[in-house]
C-alpha cells in the first residue's frame, strides 16, 4: 500500500525528532483513507511516556484517545504512529515487531536523517511508498 504525506508533516517528524534526541520521539499519523492508499496530512507530536525512553516509545495514551475521539467527531482519521531510533535505522527494531499489533496502521521511522513508511502487517512490517506532496 503506498500512499501521500504532507511536506509540512515531513518536517515536523524530522523536528520532533530532533527535538526528542537523545531519547526516542513520537507521535500520531493523521489524514484520510484514499481506497488501497492513505494520505497523511497531520501530525501530532506526543509525549513519549515509556520509562525508558532512550530505547523505546510509548505514547501518551491521553492523546490518542483524545485523536480517535476527535476523528469520531469528523477530524482527520489516526491512520499510524511516528517514532525515531535516535541511534539506530529508519526501519522496524525487533522491539517494534514485538510492540507490533499487526492492525495495518502505517508505522512512520525517523533515523539518522531518514524517515521510511511501514505498514503492521499480520505477518510484519512491509515497506511502504509515499509521495511527500
Amino acid at each position: 500500500m503506498d500512499g501521500e504525506v504532507t511536506s509540512f508533516v515531513m518536517t515536523a517528524m524530522g523536528q520532533a525528532a530532533a527535538r526528542g534526541h537523545p531519547a526516542e520521539a513520537c507521535g500520531l499519523l493523521l489524514g484520510q483513507v484514499l481506497g488501497e492508499g492513505r494520505r497523511i496530512t497531520h501530525f501530532i507530536e506526543t509525549r513519549n511516556v515509556h520509562p525508558s525512553p532512550q530505547t523505546h516509545f510509548e505514547i501518551d495514551p491521553a492523546a490518542l484517545i483524545a485523536a480517535h475521539k476527535a476523528a469520531r467527531e469528523g477530524a482527520a482519521a489516526v491512520l499510524g504512529y511516528f517514532h525515531s531510533h535516535p541511534t539506530g535505522e529508519a526501519s522496524p527494531s525487533v522491539t517494534d515487531s514485538a510492540q507490533s499489533a499487526g492492525d495495518g496502521a502505517i508505522w512512520a521511522i525517523a533515523g539518522g536523517a531518514d524517515i521510511a513508511f511501514w505498514r503492521d502487517d499480520p505477518q510484519g512490517f512491509v515497506r511502504c511508498n509515499y509521495t511527500v506532496i
